[in-house]
């Protein structure tokens, strides 16, 4: 089975706790997005303080579209999320924010924006729990995705047979197959999932593509 992440963009805390328990029965992990303004031009919910007043049994994953993670790093290890990603384009210090968080214990990913070619992580890829391939232009849910990044999957699994590929960007039950088929281990949806009738059978339905 495909592995499925909602990923939630929030305004405040009490959406985000909102829509963890929507989800909560149906996945092990979700996803929270998090926009500074600055990297991409929208601003979300981004206090990881705040995460530690979260009663949830599922894991949580920050995926920062953040300038200069490295920054804030730290809040973030320390907020209770079990893995972080990060923007490659977002830092030049790339390698320290990685070896941060691992040494932190965590899991780490690094994303990728629609242009940034797959050669970009090769440097990176074995300190890596997942690559995250970016199939629209960060910061706004409900994009339609970008069909030419279908290449780009297929090149990371041609290259890289064992890395956790994951697809965030304009996922829904039409595009879903082909990114699988591409090579994607982890499907991270968001639109398509709580904008839906049922959330437990869109899941479901992800699930078994």
């Amino acid at each position: 089975m495909v592995e499925v992440i909602p990923t939630i963009i929030a305004k405040d805390l009490n959406e985000l706790q909102e829509k963890i328990k929507k989800v909560e029965s149906f996945v092990d992990w979700v996803q929270i997005d998090v926009m500074d303004g600055q990297f991409v031009e929208n601003t979300t919910w981004n206090e990881p303080s705040d995460l530690k007043k979260i009663e949830t049994s599922l894991n949580l994953e920050a995926h920062l579209m953040i300038k200069e993670p490295e920054k804030y790093i730290d809040q973030w290890i320390n907020s209770g999320v079990k893995r972080i990603i990060f923007h490659i384009e977002a830092t030049d210090k790339i390698r320290e924010v990685i070896d941060q968080v691992k040494q932190a214990g965590l899991g780490v990913g690094l994303a990728i924006n629609p242009e940034t070619p797959v050669e970009a992580v090769d440097q990176f890829v074995d300190q890596l729990d997942l690559i995250l391939v970016m199939t629209v232009n960060p910061g706004q849910g409900g994009q339609d995705f970008l069909e030419q990044n279908l290449g780009k999957i297929k090149q990371l699994r041609a290259k890289y047979k064992r890395v956790k590929i994951g697809v965030d960007g304009g996922i829904n039950l039409e595009t879903a197959p082909e990114v699988i088929q591409a090579g994607a281990s982890l499907l991270a949806s968001g639109t398509a999932i709580f904008k839906s009738d049922n959330i437990e059978q869109t899941i479901n339905t992800l699930k078994k593509l």
